[in-house]
């Protein structure tokens, strides 16, 4: 019975791919098999036209459909069916529901509807972390830590709520309205407030920020819509404080856009130097190539890097490394090399399938090595084009094997253990224990981290976590307590004047910007 359940299993997946991928339908007409075969054209230089023996198959769908000991709901299968089938392809190629496209959208986009407030639960209270700025809560006066209690008059607190139910709540058309009461802990007084929902910016440059007198630190955390634009004014404003360096932060960056990494790049690189270049079997090789003289030609620059950083930081590392225009530092990134175009169905929902392949300028395949099938066509093409040395514009060997190898790496070092730090993370004891001392701090009219005693704030830490968890003990070394010092310091001032003061905070205590410093000293 198991082996009948499993084909059974197979042939939905079947008509459901066939049905819901060629014809974006939610309805599966079984009786018209013919009109649903398609060429289908294999990962190699053959091209074969699949053929179906249809009364065979026509008869098969139409016995489950008639003596299947359950009714078949194809519907409520239909993203799992669709999924296993992409999945199979390649790890890239992937469904998306209507539902999830459209979040993601707003991500790409670089901007949603809402009343504009970074948010925390915490005792099953909506704790408002910081008004976001320019957002229409930041304009009524919404500060860190005021909990919201009530929502169009629903309370809100203690009931179990969780961070999907805020979003449905706050979130919202642009221009409609949606009232709130605050609980302000300062004061103890219950503040109604009457929001109009406005689009609010999904910032993905988390910061530029001066590091010395004349490096500057920009951190980007994804490729979307507005990314360009956002960089161009943080590092416009550097240029002003006088910054003739650059350390560029794409760590754990997941990619995006393709053609922002582009405009991106082009600022960094003279007028015909090429960036990237993609290549597939069904698709030509395209080139993309710097144009325009760009704003940050004569800016020194060091991109770091780790395993986190892929496709869209990928092409920037690879194109900066291979054109020698800057150093990359760092760990070994991701290899994410693969493209896909985003093909949108009738019902709104979203198939990405794999078309191309990335390259750097010198010829690497960015891609990783995938699969453990040998016979599979992307890990072959992988294998014939990046097994060998590769050479950058002035000549320096490079290597392939998937993804960017930095030009100095960064090694783990094996006496130093952040575990505990991390359980301090993941339990969200930091960011409560930040939190409430920033609205201490404020309220004391603190002005600048400087004026924070980081000893004193960190014996502070150790009180608020014996009371909330008695039977968790802090045994750090010298490195991670240093560390968590400055974490504590850095987030609570995030929390007071915005990320730069944080990412300015942690740098200092960063073995990869700090080693971006001395090689952008060595340059001079």
């Amino acid at each position: 019975m198991k082996l009948e359940k499993r084909l059974t299993y197979l042939l939905i997946l079947i008509i459901g791919f066939i049905s819901g991928i060629l014809f974006s339908s939610l309805e599966y007409n079984i009786f018209n098999i013919d009109k649903l075969i398609q060429k289908i054209k294999l990962n190699d230089s053959t091209s074969y036209e699949y053929k179906s023996n249809s009364e065979k198959l026509n008869h098969i769908f139409q016995t489950i459909n008639k003596n299947y000991v359950d009714s078949i709901n194809y519907v409520k299968f239909e993203n799992e069916l669709i999924n296993t089938i992409l999945t199979k392809l390649d790890p890239h190629s992937s469904y998306i529901s209507v539902d999830n496209f459209k979040s993601i959208q707003e991500d790409m986009q670089g901007s949603f509807s809402g009343i504009g407030i970074e948010f925390k639960i915490i005792e099953d209270t909506i704790v408002v972390v910081s008004a976001i700025s320019g957002g229409p809560s930041e304009k009524l006066g919404i500060q860190s830590g005021d909990r919201i209690i009530k929502v169009e008059n629903e309370n809100v607190a203690s009931i179990g709520i969780t961070n999907e139910d805020v979003i449905e709540l706050l979130r919202g058309e642009k221009g409609s309205i949606v009232n709130i009461v605050i609980k302000r802990k300062q004061k103890n007084k219950h503040f109604p407030f009457k929001i109009v929902r406005d689009d609010i910016p999904l910032i993905s440059v988390d910061a530029g920020v001066m590091l010395t007198h004349n490096i500057g630190l920009i951190k980007i955390n994804r490729f979307s819509a507005t990314t360009y634009e956002e960089m161009i004014v943080k590092s416009d404003s550097l240029k002003k404080e006088g910054m003739e360096k650059l350390v560029l932060d794409l760590r754990s960056n997941p990619g995006g856009y393709l053609h922002i990494a582009n405009q991106i790049c082009d600022e960094f690189l003279k007028n015909n130097e090429l960036i990237v270049y993609t290549e597939g079997d069904k698709r030509g090789k395209q080139e993309y190539f710097a144009t325009k003289k760009g704003s940050l030609e004569s800016i020194g620059i060091v991109v770091l890097i780790n395993e986190g950083s892929a496709s869209a930081s990928e092409i920037i590392a690879g194109a900066i490394q291979d054109n020698d225009r800057g150093i990359i530092i760092g760990k070994r990134s991701f290899g994410k090399g693969l493209v896909q175009e985003q093909i949108i169905l009738n019902d709104g929902s979203v198939m990405r399938l794999t078309t191309q392949r990335y390259y750097t300028p010198s010829g690497r395949c960015i891609q990783t090595q995938y699969g453990k099938n040998e016979n599979n066509a992307i890990t072959k093409k992988i294998n014939e084009k990046d097994s060998l040395k590769f050479y950058t514009k002035n000549g320096r060997i490079v290597y392939g094997g998937g993804g960017i190898n930095p030009d100095f790496i960064i090694k783990d070092d094996s006496n130093e253990n952040y575990s505990q730090i991390n359980l301090l993370l993941f339990t969200g004891i930091i960011s409560d224990f930040c939190l409430e001392e920033s609205i201490i701090l404020r309220k004391n009219n603190i002005k600048n981290y400087t004026e924070i005693n980081i000893n004193k704030l960190y014996n502070k830490f150790l009180i608020y976590v014996k009371n909330k968890e008695n039977d968790l003990i802090i045994n750090l070394q010298e490195k991670e307590l240093k560390y968590l010092k400055n974490l504590l310091l850095a987030t609570t001032s995030r929390n007071l004047w915005g990320s730069n003061f944080y990412y300015k905070i942690l740098s200092q205590e960063d073995k990869y910007i700090q080693l971006a410093i001395t090689k952008l000293k060595e340059k001079n």
